[in-house]
């Protein structure tokens, strides 16, 4: 059989393209396709909701595929282990309270195994703002990367969601634009985001889950995100948290539906 690059070429978009439009209405919107959004929208895929999530990058994983300064190793605790597990990624136990397990393998597993269970991940596509209707935020603003990269004015695409998971790190991407756009006070202390603080792994590995909830109606922060918006500290390569954190925000949107 020979090949006929045209028939390639059609096939890529208009797959893409039915892929896209099914994505433009669903129960969650998530924006970051590091550990922790990954994991949130693996469980709620896995609950039977529609997922689409949204990452500015070519690649995924965030900061996960680096570990500690570049070795690709990661530390686990105790209470994380059994998500570890159920994605039926090896884990080896360095001492007492603490697990080590490969980054690419942990990155490469969370993904694979979200999307099989039904999570939709757009790569290279940027959120430049939300939708917002009677103080909820309802959906989001999406452009191509590259257009934001050079600068291009080139108008977006809307989609709605019933929740939005901000799952963006350190920048607290989503928040920082409901902030700033939308009048709407956000669920901390200043009713703005309140930025993280100085490394302290033993308490941001903590409030890393306590902090990953609703910031404001129809708005959940998850991750590193979420200590980004209520002034938590950093916490890095521990990667616990950010799996628990992602587990807990699933949850608790599963309990809204």
């Amino acid at each position: 059989m020979k090949l006929d690059e045209i028939v390639i070429s059609k096939a890529i978009i208009e797959s893409y393209k039915d892929k896209l439009v099914k994505a433009l209405d669903v129960d969650v919107a998530i924006v970051g396709a590091g550990p922790a959004g990954m994991v949130c929208g693996y469980y709620l895929a896995k609950a039977g909701k529609k997922v689409a999530l949204f990452e500015r990058k070519l690649s995924v994983g965030g900061g996960m595929w680096g570990g500690g300064i570049m070795f690709n190793e990661i530390v686990v605790q105790d209470k994380a282990k059994s998500i570890l597990d159920e994605f039926g990624i090896k884990s080896r136990r360095y001492q007492q309270g603490y697990y080590l397990a490969d980054s690419i393998e942990s990155v490469s597993t969370i993904c694979s195994k979200a999307v099989k269970a039904g999570l939709k991940i757009f790569n290279l596509m940027s959120v430049e703002d939300v939708m917002v209707r009677d103080k909820k935020v309802t959906g989001l603003v999406l452009n191509w990367t590259a257009v934001e990269m050079a600068n291009l004015h080139v108008d977006p695409i809307t989609m709605r969601a019933k929740f939005v998971v901000d799952a963006t790190g350190h920048p607290a991407e989503i928040a920082r634009i409901v902030e700033k756009k939308s009048g709407i006070r956000l669920k901390t202390r200043t009713g703005k985001t309140m930025g993280e603080g100085s490394m302290w792994a033993e308490v941001g590995e903590e409030t890393i889950v306590k902090n990953s909830k609703e910031i404001c109606p129809g708005l959940y922060a998850c991750g590193m995100c979420a200590n980004a918006v209520f002034g938590g500290p950093r916490m890095g390569p521990v990667f616990g948290g950010m799996l628990l954190a992602g587990q807990k925000v699933a949850g608790d949107l599963i309990k809204k539906f």
